[in-house]
């Protein structure tokens, strides 16, 4: 069997490494001059079922609405991105009900679990992140938020999510550098099975295995189109003209799949999300005083603050529906720079600006907050897109997925929730 992968983020090379392994020849085609340059590069760098929600939320409407000119909006819709919504954000705003978001929380927490098992396969094979298993921190503001919190999680624990409850001494007692705020916390939740890790690193780790493996992996191999012949997919055409043949054709190059997929007919529910990351260091006396040894998530300010490697810490978040538009958006940086601040703010002044890495990317969300797992109804053409925010936390487990169906294996999950089927793709 061959095998085309478009695609070497996080989707396309955990797929191709879990193919690869089962023997399958694979050619990975990645427009960018190498792997892991786009989502994947600075993302969040969190694996975490612990936070496994669709941002399609009850109130997600009002929340959009209320974020129209709004700088400092975690969640924030341009009005130019508008035009491009419209279809998919019937379907997002349709599904934000509790129904809907406690069984697609529920859908998301198994996937994350089992790419949990699937990571830990990768590393025993060599391919290594600066993984740390080391938990996750969800600090809460106020009691009336940490009571939900807590309720919400004792939910979760009857499908295997453990977390800890943790006043405000234990929270410092855990993580000291959140001394200077205490008098603002109300306490945290504590997940212990989430990690962390470096997704740029993971990549090239995974691409090196590949290539090792036997497997082609192209850089800047632009696909133009899909080859399609008696209503079936048989390979691609290459910007420059080239057409390479194939059993079948995955589809892992986030939002712009959708693109691809158009002339056969298939409308996929994703859209690109536009989130932020700075990624500041940890080098001097005073930096490594005051930075934090675990990876915190600011409940309030919607942000995540995640130690990356032992040299550099990462604050992320935001999402900004904007369209294909990847500039660094000067209020957005800033807001990012202010919540770190009002954070950690012993780190956040001993890091000068001039040392902080801006960074954005598109993150790839499905309308119903789950991905696109499995084969279409076009034969020949399979998808791995859609992780929306979750592209760390499940894509090894997805991967693992389609690889096992495509190769006619029983799978370790009931693939349906994450099939293409079911939105009639």
């Amino acid at each position: 069997m061959q095998v085309v992968v478009v695609g070497a983020g996080l989707a396309g090379l955990t797929l191709a490494h879990a193919l690869v392994e089962q023997g399958v020849q694979v050619t990975v085609l990645e427009r960018r001059e190498g792997p892991g340059l786009e989502t994947s590069a600075r993302n969040g760098s969190l694996q975490h079922p612990s936070h496994a929600e669709p941002w399609n939320a009850p109130g997600v409407l009002g929340e959009l609405l209320r974020s129209l000119g709004r700088e400092d909006a975690a969640l924030l819709l341009r009005l130019r991105a508008l035009p491009g919504l419209v279809g998919w954000g019937l379907q997002f705003l349709r599904r934000a009900t509790a129904a809907h978001h406690a069984a697609a929380t529920r859908a998301n927490l198994r996937l994350a679990q089992f790419s949990l098992q699937q990571m830990a396969h990768l590393r025993e094979l060599g391919v290594l992140c600066h993984a740390r298993p080391a938990g996750t921190l969800v600090l809460q503001r106020d009691a009336a938020a940490l009571a939900r919190a807590t309720d919400w999680a004792r939910q979760l624990e009857r499908d295997g999510l453990a977390f800890e409850l943790l006043d405000v001494d234990a929270t410092v007692a855990h993580e000291p550098a959140l001394k200077p705020v205490a008098a603002t916390l109300a306490g945290a939740l504590r997940y212990p099975g989430d990690e962390r890790g470096d997704p740029a690193a993971f990549c090239a780790a995974l691409a090196a295995s590949l290539q090792s493996r036997g497997a082609s992996l192209r850089w800047g191999a632009e696909v133009h189109a899909l080859q399609a012949a008696t209503g079936r997919v048989q390979g691609v055409r290459l910007a420059g003209g080239e057409t390479l043949n194939a059993d079948t054709v995955v589809l892992a190059a986030a939002s712009h799949s959708v693109a691809l997929a158009r002339p056969l007919g298939l409308q996929l529910p994703v859209r690109p999300v536009k989130g932020y990351s700075l990624t500041l260091p940890v080098r001097t006396d005073a930096q490594r005083a005051a930075a934090p040894r675990h990876a915190m998530i600011d409940a309030d300010a919607h942000v995540a603050v995640v130690p990356v490697a032992d040299d550099r810490v990462r604050i992320a978040g935001t999402a900004e529906f904007t369209g294909f538009d990847l500039t660094l958006t000067p209020g957005r940086l800033q807001m990012l720079r202010q919540r770190l601040a009002a954070l950690l703010p012993a780190y956040a002044a001993a890091v000068p600006d001039a040392a902080i890495e801006p960074w954005a990317g598109l993150r790839p969300m499905c309308s119903d907050g789950i991905c696109l797992a499995g084969p279409t109804r076009v034969p020949g053409l399979w998808l791995h897109t859609g992780h929306g925010q979750l592209g760390f936390t499940v894509a090894a487990g997805s991967a693992r997925l389609v690889a096992d169906r495509l190769l006619g294996r029983p799978t370790a999950l009931d693939a349906s929730a994450y099939a293409p089927a079911r939105h009639g793709l």
